[in-house]
């Protein structure tokens, strides 16, 4: 194993660590976003994805407020925040569909 790598795994942000393996584990929502992009815009909860908007709007806040700075946490909740977004603009109908 070469040395960057293991230094990245003996990392306060590697994969021993809640700072790497709580955004792997949050990326399913991202997922689930996407796949809901697909289904009929009757299907979205408004009320559901404005939490999810607000869930990762505080996430993203606080990975980068945490030490160390969370970069993985907040690019999911990033990205998870534009697909809520998007899921939003869909339901109120400002998308072409």
């Amino acid at each position: 194993m070469s040395a960057v790598v293991r230094a990245w795994v003996k990392s306060p942000t590697g994969p021993m660590t809640t700072h790497f393996w709580g955004p792997v584990a949050n990326w399913g929502f991202v997922g689930a976003a996407l796949m809901d992009m697909n289904k009929p815009r009757d299907m979205i909860s408004p009320k559901m994805t404005g939490v999810m908007c607000v869930y990762s709007m505080l996430f993203m806040r606080f990975s980068w407020m945490v030490q160390p700075r969370n970069y993985l946490l907040f690019a999911c909740h990033f990205s998870n925040e534009a697909a809520q977004i998007y899921q939003l603009g869909r339901w109120a109908g400002l998308t072409n569909e």
